[in-house]
């Protein structure tokens, strides 16, 4: 798929930056950084899901153009960023490398679009489907179904992906086992050193692969203890946090049936639509995941969604179902794609 967007012709006059601040349902202020490119009349906007405040800070004081203006194909542009520093100082941490640039390439992709007066979907000769969602949501500490139930309130057929933890107890599961309406489990095992991480539990995981025997868990710490309890049920397995390209996906330790993509987390334009094809290849069921985007970066994860896996259990739901309170106005899934998309969102 990437031939088919490598010779778009892109020209960047000048490049602006802007921070967009969030509060979130996971007890966390939201800082992310838009990356807009103008050139020719167009704008082409991306957004650096980078997860430490501080980097978005510096970047904007710095207020870098990083030597980006001229005129390219987009695969000049992409190779050009190998020799580029995209920090003013180094990141927090080595994963916001991809993070920014991807909001960089996902920018200069989607002003290259934009100046062709084309959408990704009209490059790749792809629809933009409807787009099934599930809200993705903690339930405090001590875990209660509360904002389960409050979500069901507003709308009895949203879906959820949710993560469970050492506190949901025999009852909690039950209950939300009762509701019908869960999806995903991320157990978050493959995280260290970050404030969501999820140590293996053998008592949890049985505990949650029997309370949700439809379910797709993702993310298990595979362990001597834990390793056993997935037998028969690896074809319900999701990857989610290592998967950074083709090569994260041939060192899983089992093939796999399920992957979250997350574009941020490719880098490269070029990562991703590898990835992408080679899962179709292979028959790996995929579905969208997101990093608490504010600004245009959730546009884009709905329309990939919308052009690659528009039936899956997609974790784009629209920003309102992060905020601290639950609206009584939030859109139901399916998201419907605008009728005229130009760009690498809509």
């Amino acid at each position: 798929m990437y031939d088919g967007i490598a010779d778009l012709p892109v020209r960047i006059d000048s490049v602006e930056l802007s921070t967009l601040e969030r509060e979130t349902s996971s007890d966390f202020t939201r800082v992310s950084t838009v990356i807009e490119f103008h050139g020719d009349g167009a704008t082409g906007r991306g957004e650096d899901v980078t997860y430490d405040a501080g980097d978005h800070r510096t970047l904007v004081a710095a207020d870098p153009d990083w030597g980006l203006t001229g005129e390219w194909t987009f695969d000049e542009f992409s190779a050009h960023l190998d020799d580029v520093d995209l920090f003013p100082e180094p990141p927090e941490s080595e994963t916001a490398r991809h993070y920014r640039r991807w909001g960089v390439e996902s920018a200069a992709l989607d002003l290259a679009l934009r100046q062709a007066g084309e959408s990704l979907g009209s490059v790749l000769d792809r629809t933009y489907d409807p787009v099934r969602f599930v809200a993705s949501t903690r339930l405090g500490d001590p875990p209660t179904i509360d904002r389960v139930e409050e979500f069901l309130s507003v709308d009895p057929t949203l879906e959820f992906k949710l993560d469970p933890t050492p506190g949901w107890t025999p009852d909690l599961i039950d209950r939300l086992a009762d509701t019908g309406r869960v999806r995903v489990l991320d157990l978050k095992g493959a995280y260290e050193g970050t404030s969501v991480d999820n140590p293996p539990d053998p008592d949890l995981y049985g505990r949650v692969l029997a309370g949700f025997p439809d379910a797709v868990v993702e993310d298990p710490a595979l362990t001597d203890d834990t390793r056993p309890l997935f037998d028969g049920h690896r074809d319900r397995v999701a990857w989610d946090h290592p998967i950074t390209g083709v090569e994260s996906v041939e060192s899983l330790p089992f093939e796999p049936s399920w992957l979250n993509v997350k574009p941020s987390r490719f880098g490269t334009v070029e990562s991703l639509l590898a990835t992408i094809s080679y899962c179709e290849e292979r028959g790996i069921r995929t579905y969208g995941g997101g990093q608490f985007e504010l600004g245009p970066g959730r546009d884009q994860i709905q329309a990939l969604a919308a052009l690659f896996y528009p039936d899956a259990p997609n974790d784009v739901a629209p920003s309102a179902y992060n905020d601290p309170e639950i609206s009584g106005d939030l859109p139901s899934s399916p998201l419907d794609p605008p009728e005229d998309v130009v760009g690498i969102g809509w």
